[in-house]
Formats: C-alpha cells, structure tokens, sequence
C-alpha cells in the first residue's frame, strides 16, 4: 500500500507524478501564465480536457455566470457580442491572450458607470409606495434583458425593492418600540423611509467600489478560477497571498499580531483580538481601532486607507519576532501609534475539543471536531487532529463516559492521512478508504490493531459535512460501528487535491512573489463498500429534518461536477458493536421518536414552505400590500420562531482537567467554556444524547 501521510482530501502538499499532456496543441510556455495554468490542469487532473472548442464554450458559461449569474449587468447584446470568443479561447489561453476577459471586464465597467447614477438618481428622493407594482424574485434569473430601457427598468423596482424591504422592517421595529415599554424615541416615516434608501444606496456603491478595487492581478486571479472550475468546483488557482490563508486554515496558526480584520467605508477595523496573541499581550490595540497607516520597523508608514483589505493584511502580518508599527485611530478620534512584535497566532477555535453531559444516571461525552487539521510545515504532520481526537477520546474514558457523540456538522474536510488515523481509533484493523486515479484503485487501510474507544458512538453530520467528514462517517456506517445522526445526507464532495505550483520562483509585473500554486483534483474517493460520496453524500441511518429539506445543496448543486460511480467493495468484516441488538433498536426508537417530535415537525413544515418561496416569488411594491405579505410570512414562521426549546443536555460541561490551569484568568475561562453554549439548546445534540441512553439500554 502507498503511503497516505501526505495526502490531504480537501487540499495537499502532495509530490506529484504527472501524466502525459492530453491535446495536440501547444503553447509557448514562456512567460504565459494561462497556458501554464492549463498545460499543469491537464497533467495533473483527474479527468483532463481535450482543450478545443467544447472548454472554449464551458470557460465562456462559467465567466459569464461568475460575473453577472443574476442578469443586473448584461444586456443579450452584450452576450451576443461576447460570443465572437465563444469558440477562440481555447486558442487564446495557449498564446496567454486575455482578449476575451478583458472585452468581458470592459462591458462591465461600461454597465457600472451607467447603472451607478441610476441607482444614486433613483435614491435620491422618496419613492412612491402607493401604486401596484411588482418584482418578482427566482432562485435561477430568466434570461439576460433585450436592452437598456428594459435593464434599467429592472434596476429601478430591483432597487425600490430592496429599500421596500428594509423600510418594512424599521416599520415592524417601531411597532415593537411602540408596544413596549422602551423610552426609545419613536422616528417619523419619512426618516425611516430617508435611512432604508441610504442603506440601499451605501451597500450597492460599496459593491461597485470593491469590483473597482480589483487590480490586474485580482483579475488574472478571477479568469484562471473561471479556468480551473471547468475541471471540477474544487479545483481552484492560489495566488501566494490566498495559499498562506488556507496553510492558515489547515493548520490553526499564522504568524502576525492576532487580530480578526475588516473593511468598513474604506478603513481597516480591528473586529477581534485573539486571546493570548501578540496584540492581546501588547494590550493597546482593540476591537473598533481603526489601523490608519503600517510601518515595518522603523520603516515609513504606508496609508492603507482605502486599501484592499487583502493587501493591507499582507502588509499587517509577517514574520515571527518582526515589529510592525500601527497608526490607529480610537473610537474617542486619537491618534495613536502601537508597536507589536509579531508572534504565531494559535487559534485554539479551529482545534478539537471535548466536554461532558449527565443525562438521567449516565454521562456522556462530546468531542466537537471543526476541521481535519494537519501541520505539514512541520516534520511529520506536526499538531494534527487525529492525534488531538486521540487525546479527547482518553480524557473522556477516564471521566466514566457511557458513549461518545463525535460532531461533524460543517466539517468541510482535511487531512486524508488523519482520516485513517481517526477510523483506526474506533475499529481494529482494516480498510478506511479506497482511492482511485489514473493508476487504478487503492486501498487505504487501518494498520494499527488497537481499539481506542469501542463503546457506542454517533456521529454528528449536515449537509455541510464534506469530504473527509464523509469518509469517516462512511467507514464507521459501513462497519456498523457508529450510527449517523444528521441532515437526509451529507455535502457529496467524494474528490481528493493536491498543491502544484505553477512555475516556481518566477516572478514578473504581475507576480511579484510568484504565480502561485494551483489546487487540483487528482482522485476520487469510494467507500469500502464501493460506492462513492460523490453527489450522494453519506445517507443518515437516523435523519433529522433541516429548515434548507426543500433547498438543493451539496455538490450536486455546484457546475461542473465530476459524476457518481462505483467500483468493486474492499475486504473488510463488520465491526462485533457493542450491544448490536441494542444499536438497531436505539435507530428504530428514535426514528419513530422524531417523527413524532413538535419541534422537528415544524421544520419539516417550514423547510417546505421556505422550499416554494426560494424557487419564484412575486413581491408588492406597494407598501400596505407588501406588509401584508410579510405579516402572512411571518405568521408562517411564527410557530416556529416562536417555539420555546426545552433541551435535555442543559447541563453539558467542560472536563475538570480542561478546567485545572484556569484559575481566575477570564480569557481562558471564556475559551474553555463559550463553546459549549451552543450545545445546551441544540436539538440535533439532545437526540444524539437520546440514542446513546437507548443504546446503552440499563
């Protein structure tokens, strides 16, 4: 068997052995950043292209639905006009041409520079509320407009239907007032009226002033994305700056000064700072400062007012044991100059954790796991989940747990390699995953004979748990070893990547650190009984009902999607689970339980509801009948909205040895405990804690 270790499901440092070039056409390869980008794509990919005139039409699609998928900017003129390239940029990719993005890019600019002063024009004075108008709004827009008059025409209710609805609720806010007993001072409709346009107006030309902020390289950026995603939806171009955030997200650290960055009305605001970082022990910088200008030593400052937010961070963070010099602007109006030596930044939010709750005479534990996170700039994995779950699973036993609930719940993936490692800790040895590329199919298999934990176990998943999420739910179903407690199933995403960069070490105008590296799919991943997470996803053995039932999501929403297939199962023999017998029936119990649970019928009914309104729906633009559509929604809504939860899991709690080097410290605390507020009124954890009870039986 070949080695997992580097391998991650989501994204990898994987070495890559590359295949042969398929397409009889060539490209310069000097200095041509497009046609390396596709040259590397058809190497490596796992389905590559024969680059002709179907990937010219399929680029054509993907840019256009990219940059206007809802129709606000493009007139069929405009697209008739684009579909001169339809066929030729195959050709212009190989030669580095940009004929056909920069001719997209220029219309619209063309289309912002006329729809901008409409929109001021059309926000500049009261509406009128009172005659019988309306927009209809669709999940898939209807086709590009004819022409100006009609566009403009859109734009103008598009608009009056926005403010319409943030007028609907200051109204609905000043009835709350007014019924209350607030000393709030009650406003006038016309302020009210005067504050929903503003809003209006502030959030499209904030829109209009970041697509103008894109630079070439922003723009070189979006067209190679355009590019890749016809391949797959995962396969995606990294610029250097993009790379380092997801290294960041991987592995739970960075290295700079510890503060969450935002941008508001061109400033760069400090939203958080992280508990323990260089900013927090400095001590000056806080949440509201606005950072004004960046120095680097005791180099000039550079102004970052009005700077892309990406390119001020870059400017922010740096190297461990570095100073950076902060001009900031307090919420009192001071100016004042803070000096931070930068320090890795642990985020112990994107790690695993564990805690405990009584139900009835038993405990139970919970390990919540965000991301299969790996450290590949260290040697080995460096801090990794698997090992870290590894660690939970111990301090659990020893607190006398009677069964465990793993959450999974919007787990996006990691680490192929802790995968592995983590199905190991449930089962003896044995396969976990096969893998299948151009090579043919492999098997990834559990190695170790030890049992961790073989005691009851549910697994957590929503719609939002993908790739390697789903193929440790599918191992542990397949073995019968944990029961699957979730949405109807999981995201669909059954692909593994890897990093390739794209020519490494040449820099040019555009590039200043490189062209970066590209993101691509390289295998697809099968259950060991054959079947693949692809589209399917992993079918709950237990299903909870979700508000988003009637909503399509997951992979098979997204363009471009590789297929779903099978291949023969692997070898494997079901786990002997602890009280079987009791497991099968704690599924039949709690299947009959939530069909006949208040609180999950009413999901179910809303999730239909919301499932008709997302697909076409026909708003008044008359202010007395919009209201009262909105009051037939929310009467909808309300018997949801307004039933009161009573979980059962209100006592979960933080282990005492989590709890041992607090003390009185208040940050520390916070991080130890904030977490577990959330589970003392989640439904989904209330009915996982239920299962185990019946499980485990007296």
């Amino acid at each position: 068997m070949r080695s997992s270790k580097w391998i991650i499901v989501t994204t990898t440092a994987l070495v890559l052995a590359l295949f042969v070039f398929c397409s009889n056409k060539k490209f310069d390869g000097s200095n041509n950043f497009l046609g390396t980008l596709l040259f590397m794509l058809n190497e490596a990919h796992y389905q590559s292209k024969d680059i002709d005139n179907k990937l010219s039409e399929d680029v054509f699609s993907n840019l256009i639905n990219n940059i206007d998928r809802d129709k606000h900017f493009f007139m069929q003129s405009d697209i008739d006009r684009l579909s001169e390239y339809k066929t030729e940029i195959d050709d212009q990719i190989l030669l580095g041409k940009f004929d056909f993005f920069d001719t997209t890019w220029s219309i619209l600019n063309r289309q912002m520079n006329k729809i901008e002063p409409l929109i001021v024009s059309s926000l500049s004075t009261p509406m009128n509320y009172n005659i019988d108008e309306s927009y209809t709004v669709y999940d898939k827009p209807q086709g590009f407009h004819p022409n100006w008059p009609s566009l403009s025409a859109d734009w103008t209710k598009w608009l009056k239907f926005q403010t319409l609805e943030r007028l609907s609720r200051k109204i609905e806010t000043q009835k709350k007032i007014k019924d209350s007993s607030s000393t709030a001072k009650q406003k006038p409709f016309d302020t009210l009226e005067l504050e929903a346009r503003n809003e209006t107006k502030k959030f499209y030309t904030d829109w209009f002033k970041r697509l103008r902020k894109m630079d070439r390289k922003d723009q070189i950026g979006m067209y190679a994305n355009t590019i890749t995603e016809i391949y797959d939806p995962h396969t995606n171009y990294f610029p250097p700056e993009d790379k380092e955030n997801f290294d960041i997200s991987m592995t739970g650290k960075l290295e700079g000064i510890g503060a969450t960055l935002t941008e508001r009305d061109g400033y760069v605001k400090v939203e958080k700072i992280v508990p323990g970082s260089a900013s927090f022990r400095q001590g000056e910088l806080k949440a509201g400062d606005l950072i004004l200008k960046v120095a680097q030593g005791l180099a000039e400052s550079v102004d970052i007012v009005d700077m892309k937010l990406d390119d001020a961070i870059q400017l922010i963070r740096g190297k461990k044991g570095t100073q950076v010099r902060l001009t900031v602007k307090k919420p009192d109006a001071s100016i004042v100059v803070i000096s931070i030596i930068r320090e890795v930044v642990v985020i112990e939010e994107s790690f695993a954790r564990s805690a405990i709750v009584k139900y009835l005479d038993k405990s139970y534990g919970l390990i919540y796991l965000p991301s299969f996170y790996a450290d590949f700039s260290q040697r080995g994995r460096g801090r990794n989940c698997a090992e870290d779950v590894t660690i939970e699973i111990g301090k659990l036993k020893k607190s006398g747990v009677s069964g465990i609930v793993l959450d999974l719940r919007n787990n996006g993936g990691g680490s192929l390699a802790d995968v592995i490692e983590m199905g190991g800790l449930f089962i003896p040895q044995g396969p976990i995953v096969q893998v299948k590329d151009m090579r043919g199919i492999e098997v990834h298999k559990d190695v170790n004979p030890m049992v961790n934990y073989s005691g009851p176990l549910i697994v957590l998943t929503n719609t939002y748990s993908a790739s390697a999420s789903e193929i440790l739910a599918a191992a542990l179903q397949d073995y019968g070893r944990a029961i699957i407690l979730g949405s109807k199933s999981t995201y669909g995403k059954g692909t593994v990547q890897t990093f390739v960069p794209l020519e490494e070490g040449l820099t040019t105008e555009n590039f200043p650190r490189g062209y970066g590296q590209l993101k691509v799919t390289i295998q697809k991943f099968y259950r060991i009984n054959g079947g693949t997470t692809q589209l399917k996803g992993v079918e709950s053995d237990v299903v909870l009902p979700d508000i988003y039932d009637g909503i399509d999501q997951g992979e098979k929403e997204m363009d471009f999607h590789l297929a779903y297939d099978k291949i023969p199962a692997a070898v494997f023999k079901p786990f002997n689970t602890f009280k079987e017998i009791n497991r099968k029936k704690a599924i039949e119990i709690a299947r009959k339980r939530i069909s006949k649970n208040e609180y999950y019928n009413l999901v179910a009914q809303r999730a239909i509801e919301l499932a008709e309104v997302r697909k076409k729906y026909t708003y008044s633009l008359n202010l007395k009948q919009f209201e009262v559509q909105q009051e037939i929604m929310r009467a909808k809504d309300k018997p949801f909205r307004d039933y009161k939860y009573h979980s059962i899991c209100d006592t979960v709690m933080a282990l005492e040895e989590d709890m041992k080097d607090v003390n009185n410290d208040a940050t520390k605390k916070a991080q130890k405990l904030d977490w577990l507020k959330r589970y003392r009124e989640d439904a989904g954890f209330d009915e996982a804690v239920r299962i185990l009870n019946d499980w485990v039986g007296k």
